[in-house]
């Protein structure tokens, strides 16, 4: 589990191993763990807050919530009519995602608390969700089930601070930047953290 021990001993391990890591590290420090709660209300949560602000998709979760009951469970969502969903902000769109969640979730298709323990396997299974894609479970077992060599190279923030750390003279593409990242297995959760940690701090 990639918690704060965990990434620090990746990264301390990586560092050990390669210069430009043990620079970085040096200079930025750790990066803070992203720990999120396991199960269907974070998916369910990143199904809302797909192309819009924070604000915008706590509001709309608020009001799911009021309408729903707390989590707002499966069960009550798929009892639910688009009017009224819609009425809480969530799209005709986002509607088809949550209730694809939903139906996987109450037919016992997807127990989060039981996903393939390889990680190919827990991303193909997420991404039968609608709405779910590559990206999405990946920083789904990453951030929820702190899975310690998730690597979401399609992330444009990490192409971009993985250009800026190898010295790239350009953003690497997605395939690129798996390709740069094999050198750190089995250590590529914490690099994402780190690539994250890089892209946010402001150079002086």
């Amino acid at each position: 589990m990639l918690d704060k021990t965990a990434l620090h001993a990746s990264l301390d391990t990586l560092a050990a191993h390669d210069p430009i890591i043990a620079a970085l590290l040096d200079r930025l420090g750790y990066p803070p763990p992203r720990l999120r709660e396991r199960g269907y209300v974070t998916l369910f949560r990143t199904i809302v807050g797909q192309q819009v602000s924070v604000a915008a998709a706590a509001a709309v979760w608020a009001r799911l919530e009021t309408a729903l009951g707390t989590g707002c469970p499966p069960e009550a969502l798929l009892a639910s009519d688009a009017d009224a969903l819609r009425a809480c902000g969530l799209s005709r769109q986002k509607q088809g995602y949550a209730r694809s969640l939903a139906e996987l979730v109450t037919s016992g298709e997807i127990d989060f608390h039981k996903l393939p323990e390889d990680d190919e396997e827990a991303i193909a299974l997420l991404t039968r969700i609608k709405g779910i894609g590559r990206w999405s479970a990946e920083i789904y077992l990453l951030f929820a089930e702190a899975r310690n060599d998730i690597w979401p190279a399609g992330d444009l923030a990490i192409q971009i601070a993985v250009g800026q750390i190898v010295g790239l003279p350009e953003r690497p593409s997605e395939r690129e930047t798996r390709a740069i990242a094999e050198a750190w297995r089995p250590h590529r959760g914490a690099m994402a953290l780190m690539a994250w940690h890089h892209y946010n701090t402001k150079v002086l």
